[in-house]
């Protein structure tokens, strides 16, 4: 298992470039299967999760190019096998979107539960609900170590008015992809409607597919069996972009963030500068500017109420940054109460920052009291899921003296080199016991 080690304290500067969304380079991959010819990808991070995916594509039997300063070229002129590597896929949740690319060139997809953050209960069901709207069955296989999901379309899916039970974004992308191929027209009720959904709906336009709505909860897709070659470039991480937003303001540092697109940043901006983080934009050069002095102090709400942070879905403030948010709060001078409404356990990592000397109150799994400003000092951690692991980082930053950081492999699933790139930004990181995947 790697590890960082972190020398806190230290005053960082300069500028760091978002790289692009993690999120919608997942489900393109998936999707990148329902075409038998080249697709080329940019902007692709350079990630676990990515490799991750990359790899799941390739046992299925697609060619891929090595990653190369962001650029990929996927092409499965034939797919050899409708089973997911029970290994990979139990290692990333977006995995499941793939089971919509194999029904379509398929006609059948084998699945086991995937794996991925452990922040909460993530149900499958929806994604089962859409299939069968689509006319795919399901059969369950118990094993005795593991659970087989089969899915079955021999004559191919038809396209259905589809009401999704939650607006869950994979469930979205998983409608979209194998309506793209369906036959018909197929209409996506309480559709989730986030900017890399968008991303997903915009690239399947250009493998052929007519999608209306794109942006609303309702999609209209337009099923064909001629997907073409695309060139598409994955959009800019706001996740990211957020999470350097709050690096800088918890660590007193100037930083100039660039690649950012300013269109998706509204509501990340607006909830920074209620626990007292502004910043300065420029849409020109897609550039956000976090100057070091800072007011850093939390506003009240009208009337001297303790104001509320909390998450929701597009255009809501983003679930993935509660804890990016979190961490800066405990760098803020006063009372804020962070309500993350839909993972149950995404807050559990608050008692390491307690140990480290944050004033935290976790009232339950959804809701914390945060109360601020308060010194932090070092500590050896583990890193319990992506983001966590990223709010975990930035407190070892701002922090008095040595904090070693475990299972920093969940960081390298979302973030790019974070060691490497915060070290040019003047932060005293080290990573122990290096072990990079080099799959491409």
């Amino acid at each position: 298992m790697s590890s960082f080690i972190v020398e806190g304290g230290t005053r960082l500067s300069g500028t760091i470039r978002v790289s692009g969304n993690k999120n919608e380079a997942l489900p393109i991959i998936a999707a990148s299967l329902l075409s038998s010819g080249p697709v080329s990808l940019t902007n692709v991070p350079e990630i676990g999760d990515v490799r991750n995916m990359l790899e799941i594509a390739s046992v299925l039997g697609a060619g891929i190019s090595p990653i190369s300063s962001g650029k990929v070229t996927i092409e499965a002129p034939r797919i050899g096998s409708s089973e997911l590597p029970l290994q990979l896929s139990s290692a990333i949740r977006a995995s499941i979107l793939f089971a919509s690319s194999l029904l379509v060139r398929t006609g059948k997809a084998v699945i086991t539960q995937p794996g991925g953050d452990m922040i909460g209960r993530r149900r499958m069901d929806t994604h089962f609900l859409v299939f069968k709207a689509l006319g795919a069955e399901l059969r369950v296989e118990r094993k005795t170590q593991q659970t087989n999901f089969i899915l079955e379309a021999p004559k191919g899916l038809k396209g259905a008015d589809i009401y999704l039970d939650e607006a869950s974004v994979t469930g979205t992308e998983n409608a979209l992809i194998a309506a793209a191929g369906a036959k018909g027209i197929t209409i996506i009720g309480n559709a989730a409607s986030e900017p890399h959904v968008q991303g997903l709906c915009k690239f399947l336009e250009k493998l052929g597919v007519k999608i209306e709505g794109i942006g609303s909860n309702v999609l209209k897709v337009h099923g064909t069996a001629n997907f073409g070659s695309a060139d598409h470039e994955i959009g800019s991480d706001y996740i990211e972009a957020g999470s350097f937003i709050g690096l800088a303001a918890a660590t007193r540092s100037p930083l100039n963030i660039t690649g950012v697109d300013l269109s998706v940043m509204r509501m990340i901006l607006f909830q920074f500068e209620r626990i007292g983080v502004e910043v300065q934009t420029d849409a020109e050069k897609r550039s956000i500017f976090v100057p070091d002095k800072q007011p850093m102090k939390i506003r009240k709400d009208l009337g001297g109420a303790i104001p509320r942070v909390e998450d929701s879905p597009w255009p809501g403030f983003p679930t993935d940054l509660m804890s990016i948010l979190l961490v800066t709060a405990t760098q803020c001078e006063g009372t804020c109460l962070i309500h993350e409404k839909m993972f149950e356990s995404r807050l559990f990592f608050v008692d390491k920052l307690i140990g480290m000397g944050a004033q935290i109150v976790l009232c339950d799994p959804h809701r914390a009291v945060i109360v601020g400003p308060s010194p932090l000092y070092g500590a050896t951690i583990s890193s319990p899921d992506i983001r966590a692991g990223m709010a975990l980082l930035i407190a070892a930053c701002a922090a008095e003296g040595k904090s070693t950081i475990y299972n920093i492999e969940q960081i390298d699933r979302g973030y790019h080199h974070m060691d490497l790139r915060l070290a040019s930004l003047g932060a005293s990181i080290e990573r122990i016991n290096e072990r990079r995947k080099n799959f491409l």
